[in-house]
């Protein structure tokens, strides 16, 4: 009897073992868990917008640092001088355009008074070809009775050398007409150079606008000699010193945007099948294992990178050797959202961390 409950015994523990390991396998199949996890965050590559030497650097290595705090200075000197030179221009041009547009006005001028020169001849014109007519009528009329003697010579003279007199008054006031006219047409010509010159009246003018931008241009440039911090974050990997050069659109220096953490999980494919974006997942940090973090998935990468198929020598693909019994499930990279971490836990980009995802089957 005794022996049978020795054996009795003996079944119901490798029961329970196989029962409990079961339970944990399929616990591990319905709640995914990988060891390879790493810390992630944006890292902004802080630049210089203009070239000049740094001649204030009130960071150091590793500092934390608020967005709007200064991280250096460049020399602003030659962007002061640049700002005086361009309201210079913006002042020289406000000057030329008053010239212009007293020139315009000028031009204008012009143009009305030869216009009432055309009206002036014209007018003269027309009282010359009135008198040139009347002239005409009686220098005719009595150019058929002088020779009868019904008029004297001296009266027909006197009719003939106003009607001579007329035609060279009508050519006169004629060739004035013609004049006043070109005269006309040049001072519009004159005056639609003015103006073009001059341009659109106002903040609308061509000139005043490109004065305008250069002074803005040179006040952004004055401005971006104190480069701020874009974000709350950590200086990191500092090699930048007092009177260092900086080089616009060169980094200068690596900001650590603090508010941007998440956990990149690589999981084998064969367990994310049940995996959806907003599971519930547990993250263990190497620096801090027994100060697990609560989260959620954000979402399941769509695709990795093949060694296979890439080009290689003599742009073949590259394509390695495998044992056809043996095929190695991929990692698929899954991000994971962090809610509030506990205290005294603090986040470095590239640590080390274990990821549990409840898939909630």
């Amino acid at each position: 009897m005794t022996r049978y409950l020795k054996y009795l015994l003996t079944v119901v523990i490798v029961l329970i073992a196989i029962a409990a390991g079961l339970l944990k396998y399929w616990d591990y199949v319905t709640n995914p868990w990988t060891r390879n996890g790493q810390v992630m965050a944006y890292v902004i590559q802080v630049t210089s917008r203009v070239t000049g030497p740094v001649i204030n650097l009130p960071i150091r290595d590793n500092q934390s640092v608020k967005a709007g705090d200064l991280l250096f200075e460049i020399d602003p000197r030659t962007f002061e001088a640049n700002l005086d030179q361009a309201h210079a221009n913006y002042d020289q041009t406000l000057d030329d355009l008053v010239v212009l547009e007293k020139q315009v006005e000028a031009v204008e001028a012009s143009v009305a008074q030869f216009q009432s020169a055309i009206s002036e001849a014209k007018s003269a014109l027309d009282a010359a070809l009135s008198q040139l007519a009347d002239a005409k009528v009686k220098f005719q009329r009595n150019q058929k009775v002088v020779d009868k003697g019904a008029i004297s010579r001296q009266r027909f003279d006197d009719l003939k050398m106003r009607y001579e007199v007329a035609i060279s008054n009508k050519d006169q006031y004629v060739a004035a007409l013609l004049t006043a006219k070109s005269a006309f047409l040049q001072a519009q010509a004159s005056l639609a150079k003015a103006q073009a010159n001059l341009g659109a009246p106002g903040a609308d003018n061509a000139r005043l606008r490109v004065a305008k931008a250069l002074v803005d241009q040179a006040q952004l440039n004055l401005e971006f000699t104190r480069v701020l911090a874009p974000v709350d974050g950590y200086v990191t990997n500092l090699s930048l010193q007092l009177g260092s050069h900086a080089v616009a659109n060169q980094p200068t220096l690596a900001l650590v945007d603090v508010n941007s953490y998440w956990i990149d999980a690589y999981f084998r494919e064969t367990l994310i099948g049940e995996m959806r974006a907003g599971d519930s997942a547990l993250v263990t940090l190497m620096s801090y294992p027994d100060m697990p973090i609560s989260g959620k998935v954000d979402s399941l990468g769509w695709g990795i990178a093949q060694a296979d198929g890439s080009p290689g020598y003599n742009l073949l693909p590259n394509v390695s050797p495998t044992f056809e019994w043996i095929r190695l499930a991929q990692r698929i990279p899954v991000r994971v959202h962090l809610d509030k971490l506990p205290d005294g836990v603090e986040l470095r980009l590239g640590s080390t961390a274990s990821v549990l995802v409840m898939t909630g089957r």
